[in-house]
């Protein structure tokens, strides 16, 4: 289903509807409108644009698409949504079809989506793609001309800015490398290699470079994509023995950013493309950046000759958010958002939510829509109600080596006198209140807990339960202690 000039992105071409009743047609329209701005244009463009509506008979709708792959694609990841928009149109909706109609017009080259290029090659031994990723026979493939690089390139977020990134000593070098890179006219570290944990900023800050690489200099040559998306690709190119070109894409570029790279890890045919890859960049003096969750050295499954090269350039570590650098995270999400959010607010969320970023926006993103939608204003008490899940889940996340820690840390004790035998007021009473902590704050078993203090018993573990139990009631002071402990491990 090719738009004509001058149509939107959701606009249908009449040729598609013919035979459909006239009914139906602005129904369609709406429909394909709202899936617009539910899943954006990039997507739409590339998966749903093609999507024709075949015809309505008793209730049942059937939708085509050009070709298997994008149909099974479509099917795994979109009909539901779509179902759901088409049964607020036609209430006696009962069921919606997906089939393949190979005779509809061919897509216009730009609309073919970059993934489905990538064909597995089903008798590599080291890729496993999905059965969706699987692909059709070639007789069922669109042939195009080779992908230009911003085709092949991921599609960037404009929202992933150098101005939008928020820097702290957690992130400083990172930050700064990554700046230094995406300003300098020659090669300033060749690789820059990115590591850290999940939501910690890694992908923000290739989106970064990548932007202002474009922007500064919009006739140098850029590829942005994942490592899967990398390994697709090649795998396209072994299939059709189309291996000099794909060659050809990738090494004549001046800018290459890896994501992702650990998810090539075992695959040995794409470890070896991408070492030729990498070094022919190198040789030439183009720039490579990649990221990871783990240091090069850290990095199982890959060849030792490829974690050696990747180590060359500079690594650059993305450490665990601080407190401080969280509380400038939201304050900064806030502004952007335009929605004014008490500081005890903010500094809750900080505390609460520690490992990720991403979801600590999300938590912030639906505070904000919360208040937005339902008229309340913004405050500790919607904030728990409101994020109860994600609290929870975070709750959960305490573990009995950091509940010892703290204790041990509180009463001035060591931690090795958590799991000694040493019977002592002074370490029997931290000890008992760990248990305690343990079984109200952990999903551990009763053995599980006694294990961790030194293999006790289950019976000690619930001897200590019922003597805090006791003497919260009646002290005072360790009452006190308790709730703080709590709170400081809850936060």
């Amino acid at each position: 289903m090719r738009p004509s000039a001058g149509l939107s992105p959701a606009s249908v071409d009449p040729d598609d509807l013919a035979g459909v009743p006239v009914a139906m047609v602005d129904c369609w329209q709406r429909v394909r409108t709202r899936l617009v701005s539910e899943v954006g244009e990039a997507a739409f463009k590339s998966w749903l644009a093609p999507l024709a509506l075949q015809d309505v008979t008793e209730g049942a709708v059937r939708l085509s698409l050009p070709t298997r792959f994008m149909r099974d694609w479509v099917a795994t990841h979109y009909v539901d949504r779509v179902r759901r928009l088409l049964t607020e149109e036609m209430p006696g909706l009962r069921s919606v079809d997906l089939v393949v109609a190979p005779k509809l017009k061919p897509l216009a080259p730009g609309l073919l989506p970059p993934a489905a290029l990538a064909v597995p090659l089903l008798t590599a031994r080291d890729l496993h793609a999905p059965a969706m990723m699987r692909a059709p026979p070639r007789a069922e493939m669109n042939e195009v001309d080779p992908l230009s690089p911003d085709q092949v390139s991921v599609p960037l977020d404009p929202r992933l800015t150098f101005e939008t990134f928020v820097v702290g000593k957690p992130n400083e070098l990172a930050f700064a490398a990554a700046r230094r890179v995406a300003e300098s006219a020659t090669v300033s570290f060749n690789p820059l290699f990115l590591y850290g944990g999940v939501g910690l900023g890694k992908t923000h800050l290739m989106n970064a470079i990548a932007w202002h690489i474009r922007q500064r200099d919009p006739s140098r040559r850029v590829i942005y994509l994942s490592a899967e998306k990398f390994m697709y690709q090649f795998i396209r190119a072994l299939r059709f023995k189309d291996t000099v070109a794909f060659k050809d894409q990738f090494r004549s570029v001046d800018v290459l950013m890896i994501d992702d790279v650990q998810f090539i890890s075992g695959k040995d045919s794409t470890q070896e493309e991408f070492f030729h890859t990498f070094n022919a960049l190198v040789d030439q003096n183009r720039q490579v950046i990649v990221s990871a969750d783990k240091s090069p050295s850290d990095l199982e499954g890959l060849e030792e000759r490829l974690r050696s090269r990747l180590g060359w350039g500079l690594v650059a570590d993305i450490h665990p958010t601080t407190y401080e650098l969280r509380l400038g995270i939201l304050a900064s999400k806030a502004e952007q958002l335009g929605t004014p959010v008490p500081e005890k607010v903010m500094e809750f969320l900080a505390h609460k939510i520690a490992s990720n970023v991403r979801e600590l926006e999300g938590a912030l993103n639906r505070l904000v829509a919360h208040a937005q939608l339902v008229g309340r204003s913004i405050t500790l008490e919607t904030a728990q109600e409101v994020l109860h899940d994600l609290l929870r889940a975070h709750d959960r996340r305490v573990t009995v080596e950091e509940i010892q820690k703290r204790v041990a840390e509180h009463y001035n004790i060591r931690i090795a006198d958590m799991s000694s035998a040493r019977r002592a007021r002074q370490v029997a009473r931290p000890r008992q209140m760990a248990m305690y902590l343990s079984k109200a704050l952990t999903s551990k078993s009763l053995p599980e807990i006694g294990r961790k203090f030194g293999g006790r018993d289950h019976t000690t573990v619930m001897h200590a339960v019922r003597k805090i139990d006791e003497l919260i009631a009646t002290d005072a002071s360790l009452a006190e202690d308790l709730e703080l402990l709590r709170r400081m491990l809850e936060c």
